[in-house]
């Protein structure tokens, strides 16, 4: 029997669609949502069933911005064949993407225990949420907004793609909210850093999510428990990313710095009182 129900796989599923891009860690919800339905968060099954749930969201990601991928990766694999076309700025963002995402696959396999285990704790993801929330909103305020898209270097991309591991090593800091900031710190505007930060997290967590889905499978996660919550992160991520665009384009991030305080204070008090156990 699944240690994953189907109606438990769409509630979870919905939670992965709407959280995994905004900047309020999907994986910190999920493992609190996770604590109040009974559900061990340090289950071997239930962390395959998490990761492979997040392939839903990055579908939805690759269906959004399709165009853009498809523009990407063409210039790529012109530039591959000819040298002129390595000058064009989307062959070049296509090795930042891969290079970037390297830190977060080195660190991964290596402290994947720790991940796992200890640092799966819903203490660390309460506190987690609030320190981030901290970085957050001190990277709005440094930030002078001042680069596009277009403006982005190899360095950015490093940057960006590093502060990644934040988010993996400490579920609750939030991949989106540590890649956000650390592009708002490098001065680019709200909608540049968001939409880095969705490119920057296609092999990521789709790499993620694939490695975890033999594990996911043979634990007890469940065929139809993973096929339902990947389909309904897929539907709700897609129309969560088309609200963000739309969001960070003429609103700052403090009411995500908001919400995050007062989800890690809760949680504090619920841990405290017994309601949720770590």
């Amino acid at each position: 029997m699944s240690v994953i129900s189907v109606g438990q796989a769409v509630v979870l599923g919905a939670v992965e669609g709407v959280t995994e891009f905004l900047p309020v860690s999907s994986t910190g919800h999920l493992k609190i949502v996770e604590g109040l339905m009974g559900i061990p968060v340090d289950d071997d099954a239930v962390v395959g069933f998490s990761a492979v749930i997040q392939v839903g969201a990055i579908a939805a990601v690759l269906v959004y911005f399709f165009k853009d991928i498809v523009r990407i990766v063409s210039a790529w694999g012109r530039g591959l064949r000819d040298r002129e076309e390595r000058y064009h700025h989307d062959y070049k963002f296509a090795w930042w993407v891969i290079c970037a995402t390297l830190p977060i696959v080195a660190v991964g396999l290596a402290a994947k225990p720790l991940i796992e285990g200890p640092l799966a704790s819903l203490w660390v993801v309460a506190g987690s949420l609030i320190v981030g929330s901290g970085v957050m909103w001190a990277a709005d305020q440094m930030g002078r907004h001042k680069r596009g898209e277009d403006d982005t270097s190899f360095k950015d991309a490093m940057l960006v793609g590093s502060s990644q591991i934040l988010a993996l090593l400490f579920p609750g800091f939030s991949r989106s909210g540590a890649t956000m900031s650390t592009a708002l710190i490098l001065d680019l505007d709200r909608v540049a850093a968001t939409r880095l930060s969705f490119f920057l997290g296609i092999p990521a967590l789709t790499g993620a999510g694939l490695y975890e889905l033999k594990d996911a499978l043979g634990t007890g996660a469940g065929a139809a428990p993973l096929a339902v919550g990947t389909g309904v992160s897929f539907v709700v991520a897609y129309a969560s990313i088309a609200w963000l665009l739309k969001f960070v384009a003429k609103h700052s991030f403090n009411a995500f710095v908001v919400y995050r305080i007062v989800v890690g204070v809760l949680l504090f008090g619920l841990l405290g009182a017994g309601v949720l156990h770590s």
